[in-house]
C-alpha cells in the first residue's frame, strides 16, 4: 500500500509543478498587464456607464460581424452593456466607442490597428477610438477590444494582448479573469497597480486547483515584485522586462516611470496592499516621489502631515 501512495505522489508531482508554474506565470501576466506599452506603470481606467459603439469605414460585410462578437465578449465577461448604434442615423453624436475600418495603406505596419482612450481624469473612460487596417482587422479585435475596456498592458503570457497572441479569434482564460477582476466591484478608477494586483491575483487564486498552494505563490510574487519595484524606483537593478519589451521606452519615460513607481510604492505600504503597512515607509517612497515632481505625492504628504 505504501509503494502505490509513493507511485501516486511521484505520478502527481509533474502536475503539481506545471500547475505551480502555470500560476506564477498567470500571476506574471497580470503584473505585466498594469504596464502601458510606453514603459510606464498605469492607474486602472475603465468605463463606469453603457457602451453605444459605431462601426464604420471600408469591407464592413467582411469584418462587422467579427468586430461585434469581440466587442460582445469582453463587455460580457465585464458586465457591461453594449449597443450597436451603427445603423442610427444619429449614430456618429452618439456613439461614445468608434471603430473605424481603415484602408490597407493606413496606419504603419509595425502598428495596424491601434486604440485610444479618451478620459478627463485617468479613472473612467468617456469615449474611446479604434482603427483597424482592413487586412489585419480579424486578427486585431479581440487584441483591441481588450484595449477598449481598459486594460492597457501588453504582456507576455498567454492572453490575446501579447505583442505575438496566443490566441487572435477568441479570449483566452487569462483575459476573463482580467476582465471579471477589472469591472469587480473591489475594483475603482483610478487605482495604483499596487492596489489592484490583488484584485487580479484573487481572481487567479479563484481559479486554480489548489487555491491554498496558489495563495502562497500569490504572496510570494508580492514579496518579491515589491523588492524588484524598489530597485526600479531607486535606479538600481534590471529594467523590468515590460519595459524593455515594449521598445517604446525612452530615458525621458524610464525616469518617469520612477518617479510613477516611487509614488505607486508610497501608496502601497500607507494602505497595506501587495505590501505590509508601513507609515515610514510610506512617507520615505511618497518624500522620493515629491522631489521628482510627482504632485500626487506632494499632495498625499501635505495630507498626510496634516
Amino acid at each position: 500500500m505504501r509503494r502505490i501512495c509513493w507511485g501516486l505522489l511521484l505520478a502527481a508531482m509533474p502536475a503539481l509543478a506545471a500547475a505551480a508554474d502555470e500560476f506564477d506565470q498567470g500571476v506574471a501576466t497580470l503584473w505585466e498587464v498594469l504596464w502601458h506599452q510606453s514603459g510606464t506603470p498605469t492607474r486602472i481606467v475603465r468605463w463606469e456607464n453603457d457602451i453605444r459603439v459605431r462601426i464604420h469605414g471600408v469591407n464592413l460585410a467582411a469584418h462587422r460581424e467579427n468586430t461585434l462578437t469581440a466587442l460582445r465578449a469582453v463587455t460580457a465577461e465585464a458586465g457591461i452593456k453594449l449597443t450597436d448604434v451603427s445603423g442610427q442615423p444619429d449614430a456618429e453624436r452618439v456613439a461614445n466607442l468608434t471603430v473605424e475600418i481603415t484602408p490597407d495603406n493606413q496606419l504603419e505596419d509595425n502598428q495596424p490597428c491601434v486604440t485610444f482612450l479618451d478620459f478627463k481624469s485617468e479613472a473612467k473612460i468617456d469615449t474611446a477610438v479604434v482603427q483597424m487596417r482592413s487586412k489585419d482587422a480579424w486578427r486585431c479585435a479581440y487584441h483591441e477590444a481588450m484595449h477598449v475596456m481598459g486594460v492597457r498592458g501588453h504582456p507576455a503570457g498567454q492572453t490575446v494582448l501579447s505583442y505575438f497572441p496566443w490566441k487572435v479569434d477568441e479570449l483566452m482564460p487569462l483575459d476573463k479573469v482580467m476582465l471579471r477582476a477589472w469591472y469587480s466591484p473591489r475594483m475603482t478608477g483610478g487605482m495604483t497597480p499596487f492596489e489592484a494586483l490583488p484584485i487580479l491575483a484573487d481572481e487567479l487564486v479563484a481559479t486554480a486547483p489548489n487555491r491554498t498552494a496558489a495563495a502562497q505563490a500569490r504572496d510570494a510574487f508580492f514579496s518579491t515584485t515589491i523588492q524588484q519595484m524598489h530597485a526600479y524606483a531607486n535606479g538600481q537593478g534590471e529594467i523590468p522586462a515590460i519595459v524593455k519589451r515594449s521598445g517604446k521606452a525612452t530615458p525621458e519615460g524610464i525616469r518617469f516611470g520612477r518617479g510613477e513607481m516611487s509614488y505607486f510604492l508610497g501608496i502601497a505600504y500607507m494602505e497595506g496592499v501587495t505590501a505590509p503597512r508601513d507609515p515610514t515607509l510610506a512617507v520615505r517612497w511618497l518624500e522620493r516621489a515629491a522631489t521628482m515632481g510627482n504632485r500626487g505625492a506632494q499632495a498625499k504628504l501635505g495630507a498626510f502631515r496634516q
